[in-house]
C-alpha cells in the first residue's frame, strides 16, 4: 500500500469529508477520488461511503484505518529517530487540549519548548475532554491535556497543573455584593452551563452530588460548547455560570464579572496529561513530556 494514500484514506476518515482532505493535502477531489477507488481496487472491499457531503468508514473502513494509523505513526517515529541520530530533533507534534489548558497553560509552555526545539512544529487542537480522550485512544493525537478523568485502561494520566472553578455573576447581580452563597440557593437562578462531555460539566456535577443535588434541579436556560460563549453569556447579564477562573481573571480584575464563594461547594480540579498506555512514543513527544516535568514511561502512572 502507498503511504500517500493511507494518509490521505486517514485524513478522510478523521475529517469526514474528501474535500477537506483533498484541501489538506493539496490535491484536487478528482484525484482524491481516484486514489481511493484504486485502494478500494487493491484490498477487495469497500472502504467509505458517502452520505451527502460527509463520508463515513466502513467496517472493513474502520479496520483498516487503525492499522494505517500505527503504520503512518509508525513512519514518523522512523523519521524522528533519525533526525535525533543526527543530532537534532524534526517534525511535528499533534496534541489535543481541552478548552482552558488548550486556552490559557499550554501556549505559552509551547512557546518555550519551541525556543528550545526550533525545528518542531506543534499543532493544538481545542475540543472537549471526552474528544480528547477518543483522539489519543485512536491516535489521532499523541498528547491531550484535559480536565476531568474519564475511566479507560487504554489511558495513562499525569498531572499537570491545578485550577479553581469559580460561581460568577454580573455586577447588576442581586448575588455581586455577598460574601458567599449556600449550595442549596443555587437551583433557584438561571444557571449556563458547558455541554455534555467538557470538563468543566463533569467536575461540577461531581461537586453537586456531593449535596445530593443534580443539574436536573437547576433552571438551565442554555448549555454552551466553550467557556468563552459562558463568559460573554454572563457578562450580558443571561444568567451566572460556574466556571475556570483562568478564564475569568481579566473579567474579575475589571470587575466586570464578581467571583461568589459557595460554602462548602469544593471546586477546584487538576489539569492531566494523557497518553496512550500501551503506544510507543516519538521521541518529539518525549521530549514535550520532560520539557513539561512529567514522566516519558508509558506504564509508570497508575490510572485511577
Amino acid at each position: 500500500m502507498d503511504l500517500h494514500v493511507l494518509e490521505l484514506f486517514c485524513r478522510i476518515v478523521e475529517s469526514g469529508s474528501f474535500s477537506k482532505a483533498a484541501d489538506a493535502m493539496y490535491l484536487t477531489q478528482p484525484t482524491v477520488s481516484g486514489h481511493i477507488k484504486k485502494l478500494e481496487k487493491d484490498v477487495g472491499i469497500r472502504l467509505l461511503d458517502r452520505l451527502g457531503h460527509r463520508a463515513t468508514p466502513t467496517k472493513g473502513g474502520n479496520l483498516l484505518y487503525r492499522y494505517a494509523r500505527r503504520i503512518l505513526t509508525l513512519r514518523q517515529e522512523a523519521q524522528q529517530a533519525l533526525d535525533e541520530f543526527k543530532g537534532g530533533l524534526k517534525g511535528e507534534l499533534v496534541l489535543g487540549a481541552s478548552s482552558v489548558p488548550g486556552g490559557y497553560l499550554l501556549p505559552p509552555l509551547i512557546g518555550r519548548f519551541r525556543a528550545q526545539y526550533p525545528d518542531i512544529s506543534i499543532v493544538l487542537k481545542v475540543s472537549d475532554s471526552k474528544e480528547i480522550i477518543e483522539a489519543v485512544i485512536d491516535g489521532t493525537y499523541e498528547i491531550g491535556a484535559v480536565g476531568a478523568q474519564f475511566d479507560d485502561g487504554k489511558l495513562q494520566y499525569q498531572t499537570f497543573a491545578e485550577d479553581e472553578m469559580v460561581l460568577v455573576v454580573p455586577p447588576t447581580h442581586p448575588w455581586a455584593s455577598r460574601r458567599s452563597v449556600r449550595v442549596k440557593e443555587l437551583p433557584s437562578q438561571p444557571f449556563l452551563i458547558r455541554e455534555r462531555g467538557s470538563g468543566t460539566r463533569k467536575i461540577m456535577e461531581q461537586a453537586l452530588e456531593q449535596h445530593n443535588l443534580s443539574m436536573s434541579a437547576f433552571r438551565v436556560i442554555a448549555e454552551m460548547g466553550s467557556n468563552e460563549a459562558v463568559r460573554q453569556a454572563v457578562k450580558t447579564g443571561g444568567g451566572i455560570a460556574i466556571i475556570s477562573r483562568l478564564a475569568v481573571a481579566s473579567d474579575l480584575n475589571f470587575r466586570e464579572l464578581y467571583a461568589i464563594p459557595v460554602a462548602g461547594l469544593k471546586l477546584t480540579r487538576t489539569f492531566y496529561l494523557i497518553t496512550h498506555r500501551h503506544r510507543s512514543r516519538s521521541p518529539i513527544c518525549n521530549a514535550f513530556l520532560t520539557f513539561l516535568g512529567v514522566s516519558t514511561r508509558p506504564h509508570e502512572a497508575r490510572h485511577p
